[in-house]
């Protein structure tokens, strides 16, 4: 088959001729149909600090898409050959502590499939049967290769109370601008998107956010004070991990207010605990991927009910062929989520 790998410990990547993965009792095989591209695949690409610190390639890469399940192991049961189906590309011990209690989403020794062992951007991918989510063949197939960064906003958002709150989204790449849909769709009385790229801004209209504002050209907080009535809002999610969002957000932040964060600062970042969060009262949820599986069913349900208009974000469709040019675009900030179409 045809696959993109990292070849080595430098930047780029290759098209190569690879062998078929073979996959065991308990596995899938599955052929993929639709592939998007991460931020995370920007960073196996360049070969940055954490791709050296955490890859070791050979290496295809690649962890959000879909597919039809080609063939599967003796001990598989819940799906059979033609299912259409996608997966949580994190794959949990179930033996450490966090498993065991339900939280293993935070597993103390996850592996990522796509980072930590071959990945999606190919014509085959074995995926662990624990870990296949069937779908509806009716589910648009682009929609469904991006049920991996569309979790990650619907845990954001839905870490607490969302219905009848404010809401403020600091940073509109993918995430950012699915958690303004989801945001939408489960009743927030307000949704502001905080975003500094003016294409990022323009989708951010495009998924309808009540007020979309530059914190680099205009008085962010005093506008949220004015239509706040002086409050600031319910819900801050943090989708930048950038020091001047992250402090502006818990800055427009109520007394009381809830934060959700998702962005990841490349560096330590300084923040008043006693002004921002202790007084405030705030309560601080660290975001880390999507819960197994409770936020795949809450997935389901908001796209079977059809609030989710997702067609805004992806703003390029290309062959895998291609991939160097979607490094490309991602890089220009003039691209958001990019669908890969496999190799011939």
């Amino acid at each position: 088959m045809q696959a993109i790998v990292k070849t080595g410990a430098h930047p780029g990547v290759e098209i190569r001729e690879v062998p078929v993965p073979s996959y065991g009792p308990s596995e899938v095989l599955v052929k993929v149909e639709s592939a998007s591209v991460c931020g995370t695949d920007v960073h196996i690409y360049d070969w940055d600090p954490w791709a050296e610190g955490r890859l070791r390639p050979p290496l295809i890469p690649g962890h959000e898409f879909c597919g039809t399940v080609a063939k599967v192991g003796e001990d598989v049961t819940t799906v059979r050959p033609g299912d259409f189906v996608s997966a949580e590309m994190h794959v949990a011990c179930g033996k450490c502590l966090q498993c065991r209690i339900g939280q293993a989403h935070v597993c103390q020794n996850v592996r990522i499939i796509g980072v930590d062992s071959n990945g999606a951007f190919a014509n085959y991918v074995v995926i662990p049967e624990s870990n296949i989510w069937k779908l509806d063949p009716a589910l648009p197939r682009e929609y469904a290769s991006i049920l991996d960064p569309l979790g990650n906003a619907v845990h954001s958002v839905l870490a607490g109370e969302i219905a009848a709150r404010s809401v403020a989204v600091v940073g509109c790449g993918p995430i950012g601008l699915f958690a303004i849909a989801v945001a939408r769709a489960c009743g927030a009385s307000a949704v502001y998107a905080l975003e500094v790229n003016e294409h990022r801004r323009d989708l951010a209209h495009a998924m309808h956010a009540d007020f979309v504002l530059d914190p680099a050209r205009e008085d962010v907080a005093a506008e949220i004070v004015k239509t706040t009535g002086g409050i600031g809002v319910d819900v801050m999610l943090e989708m930048s991990g950038h020091p001047d969002g992250m402090r502006l957000g818990f800055e427009i932040l109520r007394t009381g207010g809830r934060v959700s964060l998702l962005g990841i600062p490349a560096e330590p970042v300084e923040i008043d605990f006693a002004r921002d969060i202790i007084f405030k009262g705030a309560t601080v949820v660290g975001i880390n991927g999507r819960k197994m599986y409770e936020t795949w069913f809450q997935m389901e349900a908001l796209l079977r009910s059809g609030k989710l208009d997702l067609l805004p974000v992806i703003t390029h469709r290309l062959p895998m062929a291609e991939f160097a040019h979607g490094m490309d675009l991602l890089k220009s900030g003039e691209a958001s989520k990019i669908i890969l179409t496999p190799l011939d």
